[in-house]
């Protein structure tokens, strides 16, 4: 489906719970609030909404968080978002720390591919960060992960005065093992205005400054904005995701549905469709489908970070209420 600025939206993402057993410092403070179990979206609602989705046109599905692998049932969830008809593809993004126990499952489901959230490979670090001693379980599930042929991507916030140090010894992750880095420039939403980060443009000079035969990689390598490089000699990429400097709104090709049921057309804005209050007041596929429809063709212009809004109130839930 195309929506009122023709582009085309093929891509939602899909965040099943708010909860998270890490407590990263720029995401999810110790004393954040969780949503109730009565207010979070029944897996069969969600396949319902997916279902509806795929007939306009959705056809890739990320599953988030939160930490999805926290909810109970995620994975027969999967198994059945991966059958539904109109599905080319699903992928997983968590935090690896209950990875490694779940990936038989996931390669028997037929998962088409896991990102791990990995921002230092220090232990010490770690924990300064995530504020949980759980390294080894996410370092040991990354690596099991490529070895179990699943495509692997490991995306990573730099953050300056935290782990800037560590740009090279997360770069030759890619360099060592066939799976792809990508930095992430941290978004200004919730506890992430506390801190300064990294874009490409800060970054690739330094890259450059090791690697000076790097190539830009025209491969699609996922559903998002990423930019990938090559290097001689790595068996992996390197990718930049740059959501505010390297602003990539005029291409946007995706929607989120938060884990009470909130269809976002736009991460900035602090709106949406309330899917769930639909299905629970007993909305039939028509009117659902309409709702959906509705949503997307109306996805705004672009974000406005660090500017006016121009079509509406800016988000100010944080990121593990909105969804990863």
């Amino acid at each position: 489906m195309k929506d009122s600025h023709n582009r085309v939206i093929d891509y939602i993402r899909i965040s099943i719970t708010d909860r998270c057993n890490l407590r990263c410092r720029y995401c999810m403070p110790e004393d954040i609030p969780s949503i109730s179990h009565d207010e979070i979206m029944r897996f069969e609602s969600i396949l319902r909404i997916c279902r509806l989705a795929g007939s306009l046109g959705i056809r890739k599905f990320k599953v988030t968080g939160g930490e999805p692998l926290v909810r109970k049932g995620c994975l027969p969830f999967l198994k059945e978002l991966k059958a539904l008809p109109d599905t080319e593809q699903v992928t997983l993004t968590t935090n690896g720390v209950l990875l490694k126990d779940c990936l038989p499952t996931l390669k028997e489901i037929g998962i088409d591919g896991v990102n791990v959230s990995l921002d230092t490979l220090n232990p010490d670090t770690f924990f300064r960060i995530t504020r949980r001693p759980d390294f080894s379980q996410v370092i040991d599930s990354i690596l099991s992960c490529q070895a179990a042929g699943i495509r692997t991507k490991v995306n990573t916030v730099l953050l300056q005065g935290v782990n800037d140090g560590e740009f090279f010894d997360l770069v030759h992750l890619a360099r060592d093992y066939p799976l792809d880095v990508r930095f992430i420039e941290i978004m200004p939403i919730g506890c992430g205005r506390q801190y300064r980060g990294y874009n490409k443009d800060s970054l690739l000079p330094l890259l450059v400054s090791k690697y000076p035969d790097y190539e830009y990689s025209n491969e699609t390598r996922g559903n998002g904005p990423a930019v990938y490089i090559t290097i001689p000699g790595f068996q992996g990429y390197i990718g930049f995701i740059d959501a505010i400097h390297g602003k990539f709104c005029h291409q946007c090709n995706r929607v989120r549905l938060t884990s009470d049921g909130l269809l976002k057309p736009c991460l900035y804005y602090n709106s949406g469709t309330n899917l769930k209050e639909l299905i629970r007041n007993q909305a039939d596929d028509e009117q659902l489908l309409s709702a959906i429809k509705n949503a997307i063709y109306h996805k705004p212009t672009e974000h406005q970070f660090f500017h006016t809004a121009l079509e509406g109130p800016e988000e100010l839930r944080k990121m593990s209420q909105i969804g990863g």
